[in-house]
């Protein structure tokens, strides 16, 4: 049975995509098509407030992009040279929290340890957080990206905890979507799961998703990566089949294995 991922193919520069090489080991074929691109912003503002750590009292990443965005300021050498001689370490004094697996791994690229990671989504992290970090503290630096969603530092605000966040990057449907969906409907045909990774995908993808299914659409069992997306979904008029237990492979494919097996698919 075929499954259709809606996200970038490549978690990382090398090795298989972790989410293909889980649903194979179910016997799914699954494939990715990238929906989203990405333009990096402010960077030079983002690397002056990294050089002073002494100003925050620790770092919140909710997004693999805002860690992309620091390891673009890092390319450059003087600026590299900074954080390996002593910005990393004064990072390292105060806790870097992080929603999910993904995020947590691009932390510790860039030398720092995550926190939180185990949360899965915003909602979760902020509750993770409030029970750590004391009212009228040192405010969180959290770089993130234009569509971000207000919960997390509403949350935290509302408990006495600030937040300075910092758009590092901007979304925009990827040039490609349009092309790449209607090539793969008319080689593979119609998937048994359709896997959403965001609410923008939903906005992106839907409309096309509809009109190459036709009719068939009510045959696909729709997934979603996390109760954000699902909500998203919902939302769209989207049924959705199966909600990730938390933003991993293993879970999705587990979801999806669940779903279909049930419907007899």
């Amino acid at each position: 049975m075929k499954v259709l991922l809606l996200k970038d193919p490549k978690d990382k520069d090398s090795g298989p995509d972790p989410y293909i090489k889980e649903l194979g080991l179910y016997g799914f074929e699954a494939t990715s098509i990238p929906v989203l691109s990405f333009e990096f912003i402010s960077l030079e503002s983002l690397f002056e407030k990294l050089s002073h750590p002494e100003c925050y009292g620790g770092l919140v990443f909710t997004s693999p992009r805002a860690l992309e965005a620091i390891k673009i300021c890092l390319k450059e050498n003087s600026k590299n040279e900074a954080w390996s001689k002593s910005l990393k370490q004064r990072w390292n004094t105060k806790p870097a929290y992080v929603v999910g697996k993904a995020t947590a791994s691009l932390v510790e690229e860039i030398g720092l340890s995550p926190q939180g990671e185990k949360s899965g989504n915003a909602e979760k992290l902020a509750e993770y957080i409030c029970s750590r970090e004391k009212p009228n503290s040192s405010a969180l630096l959290f770089p993130c990206g234009a569509l971000k969603r207000e919960v997390l530092p509403t949350v935290l605000r509302e408990k006495g905890i600030p937040v300075e966040s910092l758009t590092v990057y901007q979304t925009a449907q990827h040039t490609d979507l349009q092309e790449s969906l209607s090539s793969y409907f008319s080689q593979q045909g119609i998937p048994a799961s359709i896997v959403f990774f965001s609410p923008s995908g939903i906005k992106f993808c839907l409309q096309h998703i509809q009109k190459l299914s036709g009719d068939f659409i009510n045959h696909v069992k729709f997934a979603a990566i996390g109760p954000t997306t699902a909500e998203a979904m919902e939302d769209a008029g989207i049924p959705v089949s199966c909600t990730a237990e938390s933003p991993t492979p293993q879970d999705l494919a587990a979801g999806i294995q669940k779903a279909l097996h049930v419907q007899n698919c």
